[in-house]
């Protein structure tokens, strides 16, 4: 299989990986001199494994480090974190859940630099926690949006199924001809990034550049398929507060754009019954035009990075001993330890693929698996102090096209306006 993987838009060398040499033994350049214990950033811990299970792993590695995770409510979890900071009683590592926040704590001098801490080569979304060339978090995971479809469906339907070549015309006619009765062809979620994640991506723009042009026919095409029924419409949505989780995994959408992240909540739930059993499968993200499509090529879309970075108050063993766990984090080790339990690691080769694919009731074939590993990844957040305003901005555009309020030239021309004003 072609597995040529791609992250902020460069070609990762991951045949070049030394796997033996990538735990977090070696990647850092200092050890602590003693027992230390450190404390963790978390959120979710009852449905989101990843914590315990990296904490877990790295102390088995290293007896005399004990990592103790500290729970924050996942809604609040960045203004938590800074008031936590700023009072002096945050957490020893910092986990990074959204790229757009860490200038926040960069600038306010709450990050150690971590350029020090050696990555693994081929590793993905490294490059979205440089600020000035220093490196303020190791990306630990990295998703990526892809299709998932519901192959039991488009067989009842007599549809085609995804093979890797699709554009986004390929996509919006597979959801006319999935759609029947109550059951839709394609669930669009609310998210601003299901509609400008793609348009960004594909035409090589930065969110950032405050021209938003590019993104009408993304935008015409997903009103489009509102208006002919084959996805539920973003008032529908919003009104009844649908979740993509049901939609999908009740059988109320064939296809869905989603995160990599949705796997692993997939599997868990057709294994409790939470989701209905049926066979299942990735795509590729439909692309732009053909010269991305097909499993010669490599699609184009977009995710961002989650990491972990160290309070800048730690220093001596406690410093050594942080960085020494994002070192391993970021290893080859952790890599599996994640993909064991469904989750995306930043780094991925082919054993990582087969050991993610090798968990009970993923799916087996080699279409998912290339959607999976095969991919240019554009960063969703670039990393700029401005992000989070515009990105405020196009969410507020993003509402008032999908919703209606607004017609779609009105609504760029106003975010261009606003990005112009309120961000120069």
């Amino acid at each position: 299989m072609n597995r040529k993987i791609l992250a902020a838009g460069s070609i990762a060398a991951v045949a070049a990986l030394a796997l033996t040499g990538c735990s977090g033994s070696s990647d850092t350049p200092s050890e602590p001199s003693g027992p230390v214990t450190l404390s963790l950033s978390a959120w979710s811990v009852d449905t989101t494994p990843e914590f315990q299970a990296l904490a877990d792993a790295f102390h088995e590695e290293n007896p005399d480090i004990t990592i103790k995770l500290k729970e924050y409510d996942a809604a609040e979890y960045n203004t938590l974190i800074t008031a936590d900071l700023a009072a002096g009683s945050g957490p020893d590592i910092i986990t990074q859940k959204e790229v757009k926040a860490l200038t926040t704590f960069q600038e306010g001098g709450q990050l150690l630099d971590v350029s020090d801490v050696k990555l693994p080569d081929g590793i993905g979304g490294a490059d979205s926690y440089k600020v000035d060339g220093k490196a303020y978090a190791v990306p630990y995971r990295q998703d990526s949006w892809v299709l998932y479809y519901n192959k039991t469906l488009f067989d009842a339907a007599g549809v085609a199924q995804p093979d890797g070549s699709w554009t986004w015309d390929d996509y919006a006619d597979a959801a006319a001809k999935l759609t029947k009765g109550d059951a839709k062809g394609a669930y669009l979620h609310r998210w601003q990034s299901t509609v400008q994640g793609f348009a960004n991506a594909q035409d090589d723009v930065s969110p950032l550049d405050g021209e938003y042009e590019h993104m009408k026919p993304y935008y015409e095409r997903a009103l489009k398929m509102q208006e002919e029924g084959s996805q539920v419409d973003f008032n529908t949505s919003s009104a009844n507060q649908l979740t993509y989780q049901g939609e999908f995994g009740k059988q109320k959408a064939a296809m869905m754009l989603m995160g990599t992240w949705y796997t692993g909540t997939l599997i868990a739930q057709q294994a409790s019954g939470e989701a209905d059993t049926f066979e299942w499968g990735i795509a590729p993200a439909p692309q732009k035009d053909e010269s991305t499509t097909g499993t010669d090529n490599t699609p184009v879309t977009f995710g961002d990075p989650t990491g972990f970075g160290v309070n800048a108050a730690l220093e001596g063993d406690k410093a050594a001993a942080a960085k020494k766990f994002l070192g391993f984090a970021a290893s080859a080790d952790a890599a599996k330890v994640l993909a064991g339990i469904g989750i995306t690691p930043a780094l991925i080769d082919d054993s990582i693929v087969d050991t993610y694919f090798g968990v009970e009731g993923a799916p087996t074939d080699d279409l998912s698996k290339f959607a999976w590993s095969t991919h240019k990844v554009l960063a969703e957040n670039p990393t700029s102090s401005t992000t989070a305003t515009v990105q405020g901005i196009l969410g507020d555009m993003h509402t008032a096209i999908m919703s209606g309020s607004t017609d779609v030239d009105k609504a760029l021309t106003e975010a261009q306006d606003r990005v112009a004003n309120e961000v120069g």
